[in-house]
């Protein structure tokens, strides 16, 4: 960046720290947000909204296949014993919020992921949104409704799951983390705002149970879970060379909150349930058993979904030698972290994908190139669901995968 941008770009910073939510507009010394906004025609965002929420149906249809043949926990899925658990205890619950990760490509929109575990993002898209949306007046915000609607979503969960319990809401999140601050600030300012009491912790200070379920000394009957379901259950690195030290599930926390579930005594959003779709073997269960999806879910799948297989059922030697048509990812990795793209990945590095990928716990799909603008940049689109209806949209630009060093920007529809 030269002076001028660097200038421009800090005046940006500022008014972004100023609203109390964002508060980390740089990372490693470089800008993390774009003040430029990412146009999208009003076409082309109602087909990415269609095909979010088209997917997320074939995603529920999923669960529920499984959730009538249990042994695909254990045979397909290869679930921990308290990863089955929390599993069984919800369903067929798993969604209230997601966002599925959208590109444009030539031959058609791609999905390439459903995150319906703990979805992020939300404080940068509204944020960022409400900064330029003003300047644009031929424009209009796609996250105008987001917080209305999440909002309403846990306010019908709770009246529906919890009973007559408070009207008192935790967030559990990883509170030694700081990367989700910023959602965590953004959802106490949208519920403190509508009379609700929010309480703030880690898992390790619930407490409670069948009579009533606590955070610190709170009772709360709803928590909003930005804590992930596979750190709840017992923790093995998806890497054979990569042993974790504290591989102990939470196993007194988990259960304060199963008891407060049972009684209906509190609200958990989203779901324990997401346990299962969040699996990224979840792709891989739609096409290698896609004769047991109803005929619009096949046609879905085969539009949207890249093809998808558990990789030890890939022979070893095809990936070698197809090493840029293919992309690996683990089983509960993040973006970033956990996915290796052969086209870029070097030879060692994908040898060593291949050689230390612990066994069932890896999915190999098909390379998609997503379209590129002129400074060879593709779009990231996250379109949020609420209750699995399209809600909001955010957009990450970046050359390459996507990762940590993706700029977020506004995102407007025209």
């Amino acid at each position: 960046m030269n002076v001028a941008s660097i200038e421009e770009y800090d005046r940006f910073a500022k008014q972004i720290v100023a609203g109390g939510v964002l508060s980390d507009p740089w990372i490693g010394g470089q800008p993390r947000f774009r003040r430029a906004p990412v146009f999208v025609p009003r076409a082309l965002a109602q087909q990415m909204a269609r095909a979010a929420e088209e997917v997320a149906v074939v995603y529920d249809e999923a669960c529920r296949i499984v959730d009538g043949e249990q042994e695909l926990l254990d045979e397909f899925f290869m679930l921990t014993p308290f990863q089955k658990a929390m599993w069984i205890a919800s369903a067929p619950l798993w969604h209230g919020i997601a966002r599925a990760d959208v590109f444009v490509t030539r031959d058609g929109l791609q999905i390439a992921e459903l995150n319906c575990d703990t979805p992020t993002g939300e404080a940068e898209a509204v944020e960022l949104n409400a900064l330029v949306a003003g300047e644009h007046s031929l424009a209009h915000d796609p996250n105008r409704f987001l917080e209305s609607r999440i909002c309403a979503m846990v306010e019908t969960m709770r009246k529906e799951l919890a009973s007559d319990g408070p009207k008192a809401l935790a967030i559990v999140y990883p509170t030694e983390f700081t990367e989700d601050l910023s959602l965590v600030r953004l959802y106490r300012k949208w519920f403190e705002s509508r009379g609700w009491s929010v309480v703030l912790g880690s898992p390790y200070n619930l407490d409670g149970g069948e009579d009533g379920v606590r955070l610190f000394d709170t009772e709360v009957s709803v928590v909003m879970r930005h804590y992930k379901t596979d750190w709840w259950g017992e923790r093995a690195s998806a890497w054979s060379d990569d042993p974790i030290l504290d591989s102990r599930p939470l196993e007194d926390e988990i259960a304060t909150l199963f008891a407060g579930m049972l009684h209906k005594r509190c609200a958990v959003i989203n779901p324990f349930g997401a346990v299962l779709p969040q699996n990224k073997r979840m792709m891989a269960f739609m096409w290698e058993h896609i004769h047991r999806f109803s005929p619009r879910a096949q046609k879905v799948i085969e539009q949207y979904v890249p093809v998808t297989s558990r990789l030890e059922i890939v022979h070893e030697e095809q990936l070698l030698v197809e090493k840029a048509q293919w992309v690996i990812k683990s089983d509960y990795g993040a973006e970033g972290d956990e996915v290796i793209v052969g086209k870029h990945a070097t030879d060692e590095e994908w040898a060593a994908t291949l050689k230390f990928a612990r066994p069932g716990r890896w999915i190999a799909q098909r390379y998609f190139e997503a379209e590129e603008d002129d400074l060879g940049e593709a779009v990231n689109y996250g379109v949020y669901l609420v209750a699995g209806e399209a809600s909001g949209l955010y957009a990450r630009v970046q050359a390459g995968p996507t990762d940590d060093r993706a700029l977020s920007a506004p995102t407007l529809i025209t």
